[in-house]
């Protein structure tokens, strides 16, 4: 009796590979985005993923090739594609073609952009999860049990609350970014490989000095490690004693600390980090200086907290205008 063939898990495992003209296509797109831009390594993988999964579609459907495609290609793409699946999912792969196609045009590849016509999906506006400053203090709060983890978890979700690192700024941070006189740390290689310098307060300065001078190098173990947060050793393994903390075991830690708070909102990774931004405006500050502290290149991705700043300007408002 015949072996019945095995169905492919999603309808792109069955498409075939992307032809060599348009793999050539794609690495220089995304050689000149990191030349250009210095685009993560992450975002660039993103990019090319995308870009051989349109390419082999085209494929597929005996379409012209990724350089050759119109409009009409890009459209049933990203509807027979993206079919039911959120805004955001769309317009993003939209996004990468648009960024291919007017690159392409830019190096005289091709005479048109197809995506020129095209309108994103309308996306319900955006509120980043958060917490109150009450859950903050509770998180912050659960940390501390004195132990050598527990003091390098409180260090790092103070340090993460007081600067809004992201999550893996935090974990890749060193010991030669970490300015604790200066109460500043320098974050290199952040998103699009940008470096900045983001202040700290004295409570995430005195948690750090506790954390690097008392438990930093019982977690260690006689190893060496340039980075700021390690983790444990495990069986005698060098590795542990050496290396980061993994962004992993991080948000392991974080949701185990947060049911220990009795926090039940739900949680992201950056969770702090948009805590950071939303008690930032609460308390004052100016969009463009929570900008810079974020390190977001366009201050359309800070904009998110917008809502933030409009609740306390209808509160200023109504209490100070004679007619509020």
């Amino acid at each position: 009796m015949a072996e019945a063939a095995v169905p492919p898990r999603r309808a792109s495992d069955a498409w075939p590979p992307a032809p060599a003209g348009c793999e050539a296509a794609i690495d220089a797109f995304c050689d000149a985005l990191w030349l250009e831009q210095g685009l993560s390594p992450n975002t660039l993988a993103a990019y090319r993923s995308d870009l051989r999964l349109f390419a082999r579609w085209l494929a597929a459907q005996a379409r012209p090739a990724l350089e050759q495609a119109a409009e009409a290609e890009v459209i049933d793409y990203i509807a027979q594609r993206y079919a039911g699946s959120k805004a955001s999912a769309s317009n993003r792969r939209l996004v990468v073609l648009r960024r291919f196609y007017a690159w392409s045009v830019r190096q005289g590849r091709r005479a048109d952009d197809p995506t020129l016509k095209l309108e994103q999906a309308r996306q319900p506006a955006r509120r980043p999860a958060s917490l109150s400053e009450s859950q903050v203090e509770a998180l912050l709060a659960a940390a501390c049990d004195g132990s050598a983890l527990g003091l390098r978890d409180r260090a790092m979700l103070e340090l993460m609350y007081a600067s809004g690192l992201r999550v893996s700024e935090l974990v890749g941070l060193r010991i030669d970014d970490l300015g604790l006189d200066e109460g500043v740390v320098r974050v290199v290689g952040g998103k699009g490989g940008k470096d900045r310098l983001v202040p700290f307060g004295e409570q995430a300065a005195e948690w750090l000095q506790r954390y690097l001078g008392q438990a930093r190098a019982e977690l260690l173990r006689g190893g060496v490690s340039a980075f700021v947060f390690v983790g444990a050793t495990r069986g005698g393994s060098p590795r542990g004693s050496r290396a980061a903390l993994s962004r992993q075991m991080f948000w392991i830690r974080l949701r185990a600390l947060a049911r220990r708070a009795g926090i039940d909102t739900p949680l992201s990774p950056h969770t702090l980090r948009h805590a950071f931004a939303t008690h930032l405006l609460d308390h004052g500050a100016d969009l463009r200086v929570v900008q810079l502290l974020l390190g977001h290149a366009d201050i359309s991705t800070t904009q998110i907290y917008t809502h933030v700043a409009g609740e306390r300007l209808r509160q200023l408002h109504a209490r100070h205008h004679p007619r509020g």
